[in-house]
């Protein structure tokens, strides 16, 4: 059985899918981008505002499903171009203390609304 986590405190999804879902103890996080909750508006001013917003979008859903960073298992970072990487990797870090989750970090041609940073989780309690 599968349960759908929506929170306000996250972007609506902009497509047919939800924000997450949990099924037995796995959370399954949609890839979230630089969208401010509530609005249509993106913080993406340089890339760490950009970084900054996805995580806290993260953070979000992984506490409405009663979870937090410690719980992620696996991530991955879809970047518009791999010079990023860096600036990424550093804002990203700073969220997780210890025993960081697995990830892989791939280029893609495009993100949605031309984003350059969107990520994904795994997490499970």
């Amino acid at each position: 059985m599968k349960q759908i986590i929506n929170t306000p405190d996250a972007p609506a999804p902009i497509g047919p899918y939800n924000q997450a879902v949990i099924s037995g103890n796995m959370l399954f996080i949609s890839g979230q981008i630089a969208l401010i909750p509530g609005t249509s508006d993106l913080s993406n001013a340089d890339t760490a505002s950009e970084t900054h917003q996805v995580m806290k979008n993260l953070q979000a859903i992984l506490k409405a499903a009663g979870m937090d960073f410690s719980h992620v298992l696996k991530t991955t970072i879809f970047l518009s171009d791999m010079s990023l990487f860096a600036a990424v990797n550093e804002v990203y870090g700073s969220y997780f203390s210890a025993d960081f989750p697995a990830r892989e970090t791939v280029a893609v041609k495009g993100l949605p609304k031309n984003v350059n940073v969107e990520i994904s989780m795994i997490a499970s309690k």
